[in-house]
């Protein structure tokens, strides 16, 4: 495989995603700095086919990224390769209000081939090739230039390894027909929803106890304010105020400005400073959750009471049965809060109940829950079997 030295020039980088424009995929990776800015500043790309490699430096005077831009995002004849590439979509979402299309996760698809449910890229590595990956340049600081030639070569060895690591591990998919079990998950990767920074839907990420309107209506309002005030700065939300802080405020809202001196997690000056005063204003024009807004009562933690908690515990044994039995990650056939919904009598809407995971886990689940289905043990090991099986 051919390795180009670092591109910076704008000629070469278009000359480049030329060729690659010809290939049936590429493999793409970035190095980015996101601790102390609220937008992730992309510091280099790397990204390869089954001939060459190369990586290039947005940070470069005057290059022009757009050749490269289109390349992963317009480019519908060119399958995109990542590793755990919610990160990277996120950067490319972030500069060009596009994600990469079409696209592959080896991460996502290691699910269906194995017990992974999130293999790291060296452990892969290793799986598929047998090499031992250098972590010495992991933590390096990919803002400072000059880069050196040795983090110039780590940074392409994750794109040379996955362009390697991807044919193998489609040939896998191929011989045991379980690629089309991960055509949702890559579209859910590639959907632009899920990267835009929509303030209105910020407080769903922060944890909250309860259904009260009144209060997560503050949150909604708190964690907006919280959004708008770190993107106007570019700093992390974290560092204007920390989730359990604002959750604090939505459940315990300060009747005055001075109160907010009380609150743990802010300091003195809150009570006095500019920042605080629009915090009170913000809880001042608070209004309750709508009831459209409301999270559902069978959410994640609903009460379900003791027999349904031990439904629920069930559906897990049997979750990871058949995990085991067949080598895929569970996590890919239901995730927890699905089991426990089904234990709480929801029967719609539910991704386990529907083509591909019906078929493979979520008949059986039914039949556990509506007592067709026992566990017993033969040879030593736990498995499942029919009611009308065992009593024949």
């Amino acid at each position: 495989m051919h390795i180009h030295p670092l591109i910076t020039d704008s000629e070469d980088l278009a000359a480049l995603c030329a060729r690659l424009a010809e290939s049936d995929f590429v493999a793409v990776d970035t190095e980015f700095m996101r601790e102390n800015t609220y937008w992730p500043e992309l510091c280099l790309v790397q990204i390869a086919n089954d001939k060459e490699a190369a990586a290039i430096d947005p940070m470069a005077p005057g290059l022009d990224m757009s050749p490269l831009m289109d390349l992963l995002t317009d480019n519908e004849e060119v399958l995109k390769v990542f590793h755990a590439g919610g990160q990277d979509v996120e950067i490319i979402y972030n500069l060009t209000n596009r994600t990469p299309h079409p696209i592959f996760d080896t991460q996502i698809a290691m699910m269906a081939v194995s017990q992974s449910e999130q293999i790291g890229y060296s452990n892969l590595v290793e799986s598929w090739l047998g090499l031992t990956i250098d972590k010495g340049a992991r933590f390096t600081d990919w803002s400072r230039r000059p880069l050196t030639d040795r983090q110039i070569e780590y940074a392409i060895g994750d794109v040379t390894h996955l362009a390697k690591i991807f044919p193998k591990l489609l040939a896998r998919l191929k011989k045991t027909s379980r690629g089309e079990w991960l055509d949702q998950e890559m579209e859910k990767l590639a959907d632009p929803a899920n990267y835009r920074n929509d303030p209105d839907v910020a407080w769903k990420r922060i944890k909250a106890a309860g259904r009260n309107a009144a209060v997560l209506g503050r949150l909604k309002a708190l964690a907006a304010w919280r959004e708008h005030e770190a993107q106007d700065k570019n700093i992390p939300r974290g560092r204007i105020v920390r989730d359990e802080t604002l959750a604090d405020l939505a459940s315990h809202p300060p009747k005055s400005q001075t109160d907010l001196a009380k609150v743990r997690g802010l300091s003195q000056g809150w009570k006095e400073n500019e920042i605080g005063k629009r915090l009170m204003q913000t809880l001042a024009g608070a209004e309750p959750l709508p009831e459209d807004e409301m999270p559902p009562r069978t959410a994640r933690g609903a009460p379900l009471g003791k027999e349904g908690s031990l439904v629920a515990d069930l559906l897990k044994l049997l979750l990871k049965i058949r995990a085991r039995e067949i080598d895929v990650a569970a996590r890919l056939l239901a995730r927890s809060d699905e089991l426990e919904m089904l234990a709480a009598g929801v029967r719609k809407n539910l991704a386990m109940l529907e083509g591909w995971r019906y078929d493979t886990f979520g008949r059986d689940a039914l039949d556990l829950v509506e007592g067709k289905l026992a566990f017993a043990v033969e040879n030593g090991r736990l498995k499942m079997t029919h009611v009308d099986d065992a009593a024949a």
